[in-house]
């Protein structure tokens, strides 16, 4: 009862002085974010005369919720397409700023003769931009949907996906003292995977779960069905070894695509603002005045090196991808702080005793000064980018003007233009057939201890049980295994049409097209049948069996061809409506 007490006491002063505070920076029209920072620094434990928290590790909790709601918010935001247009600049920008951030924070460190791993885990904190902190400052000036923002949240995609090797990297390092790449790309390219499952899986089977229960016209049932699905998979996400906040923008990718968009985002909306209020608050009594008077030097140099280091460098990122200077500034002056990764990583350093105790009360009030600055950075971003353009000698601003010009005017037309569209189309069928089928094998390692214990009344021997879950598992994916076949032919047939030349072979031109053709695919089913062995491992049958169980489903799929392909049509129909609907809402929503 009386930890209920303290909890709810912790509870109103954080949310009454939070309004009180966000009140007073609304009526002179400053940011809600920083009202919140300033708040937890009035009640934070470092404030005298006394701290007016009593549960700093519930309210830790809760603010944990924050980060859920505000990246589930931002997948429900998201869009594929959206993705597919400014992937290019993500990617550029995203690298260009880790690469260098990463050598600057390093530089930094060594400058001020701390530890080598005090410096290099300096580095990976002030590589990462602060995704929440982001997302509430575009909110409150009102630009999440402008140009600059869907490639900012393009970067940040990029950036945490990079973030979780990095991290992957670095525990390598302190625990062995070497650089084990090998790892490291290792769980970058188990990341991607499961990021690539997780979006097809999902959008084929939570948007029609989400229209059955809106059947019932109830928003109580909407709302508990969608939180479930959220922290269901944000557990998932977690129990894989993944970030949390990866999972809830993963989950809100994938809702996205439900009919009932408007409303689960109406719905959602109160939760995310309670929460997100308590996880900028939490950020401000982090702050430890202590730390900054000790500190004072290298806190204010690093601060300077996040701000310019992260506006050069995403802003060059932005601009080499094709951007117009405007545009790339904005980029740039927007990605300008740190933030949750950053705690993370300082953590990952404190909890493996690598790096000093400084270290994360330093990444906390670097935190917290770029995330004041962000809100005038982002709306500074025009005014510097015409001040820079008025300083900028003539024939340099038209060299950058005609390279913009020149990159943005590349591309294909005519037959080479419908030829890597058709290209395009088989790919990423194969891509979503081959996400579905690592999926299935996956989800069969995952739960074989479950299975095992199912099938112990009938079946005892371990190597028995693996072969049926490795089986059943074939056995499910044979519908996508031949569709992959066929689409690797149709490809296999376009592709050698143009490599073999008729003057090349003669007279046999065509049965060494029909040969090659046939050789590709099935060259390509052995590659996709190793890689599903080596995912599936650990439920491998034996040589033997193995061999029995690909004879039967080479068998099973020339038998009953016909019916797979027709199954498989009729779940490829699904998939294309999910998407044309929600492509007709979102440009519903925008008309």
């Amino acid at each position: 009862m009386h930890h209920a007490v303290d909890f709810i006491q912790d509870l109103a002063v954080i949310m009454l002085l939070a309004g009180i505070v966000t009140v007073i920076f609304n009526r002179f029209r400053q940011p809600v974010v920083l009202g919140y920072i300033v708040a937890g620094v009035i009640i934070g434990s470092y404030t005298p005369p006394f701290s007016l928290i009593h549960d700093e590790k519930t309210i830790s909790i809760l603010a944990e919720l924050g980060v859920v709601f505000l990246m589930f918010s931002l997948g429900l935001e998201f869009s594929l397409r959206k993705l597919a247009r400014v992937g290019v600049t993500a990617v550029v920008a995203a690298l260009t700023e880790i690469i260098l951030m990463l050598w600057i924070g390093f530089e930094i460190g060594r400058f001020f003769e701390w530890k080598l791993m005090d410096s290099l885990f300096l580095g990976a904190m002030l590589a990462i931009s602060s995704t929440t902190i982001i997302v509430k400052a575009l909110d409150e000036l009102g630009l999440k949907r402008e140009k600059f923002a869907q490639l900012i949240f393009g970067v940040l995609i990029v950036e945490d996906i990079l973030a979780i090797g990095m991290i992957a990297l670095l525990s390598g390092i302190a625990i062995t003292g070497s650089v084990d790449t090998s790892e490291a790309t290792f769980t970058l390219g188990k990341l991607l995977l499961f990021m690539v499952v997780s979006l097809v899986v999902g959008i084929l089977l939570v948007p029609r779960a989400i229209a059955y229960v809106a059947k019932f016209k109830s928003s109580e049932m909407l709302l508990v069905t969608v939180l479930g699905l959220c922290f269901g998979f944000c557990l998932l996400v977690i129990k894989l070894g993944y970030s949390v906040a990866l999972g809830a923008f993963l989950i809100g990718a994938i809702i996205a695509e439900a009919r009932q968009l408007h409303m689960i985002e109406r719905l959602v909306a109160p939760l995310r603002d309670m929460f997100s209020a308590i996880f900028f608050v939490t950020i401000g009594f982090l702050l430890d005045p202590n730390v900054i008077i000790s500190y004072l030097g290298p806190i204010a140099i690093i601060t300077v090196a996040v701000v310019i280091g992260k506006i050069v460098s995403c802003s060059v990122g932005s601009f080499l991808s094709g951007q117009d200077g405007r545009t790339s500034m904005r980029v740039g002056m927007g990605l300008s702080q740190i933030g949750e990764f950053s705690f993370i990583i300082a953590a990952l350093g404190l909890s493996l005793k690598v790096t000093s105790d400084f270290l994360y009360p330093v990444a906390v009030a670097v935190s917290v000064i770029t995330t004041l600055l962000t809100p005038y950075l982002i709306r500074g971003a025009d005014p510097f980018t015409q001040w820079l353009g008025r300083m900028m000698p003539g024939r340099v601003s038209y060299v950058l003007t005609q390279y913009t010009k020149w990159l943005q005017s590349i591309h294909l037309s005519g037959d080479s233009a419908a030829l890597m569209a058709v290209v395009r189309r088989i790919l990423l069928n194969v891509a979503v057939n081959l996400a579905i089928v690592v999926a299935i094998f996956l989800g069969g390692a995952f739960f074989f201890k479950q299975f095992a214990k199912l099938m112990s009344p009938w079946i005892l021997a371990v190597a028995a049980q693996s072969t049926v879950v490795w089986g059943g598992a074939l056995l499910l994916s044979l519908p996508f295994l031949v569709a992959v076949y066929r689409k690797l032919k149709s490809l296999s047939l376009l592709l050698v049409e143009l490599s073999v030349p008729s003057n090349l072979a003669g007279r046999y031109t065509l049965h060494v097209r029909r040969v090659v053709a046939e050789i590709l695919p099935i060259a390509a089913m052995v590659g996709v049948m190793l890689l599903l062995a080596v995912l599936s491992a650990s439920i491998l049958p034996s040589t033997e069996m193995l061999l029995l169980t690909g004879i039967a489903a080479v068998c099973l799929a020339v038998v009953l061809r016909s019916w797979f392909v027709k199954m498989h049509a009729k779940l490829q129909i699904a998939l294309k409506e999910t998407l044309e609907q929600q492509n007709d809402i979102q440009n519903g929503g925008h008309s």
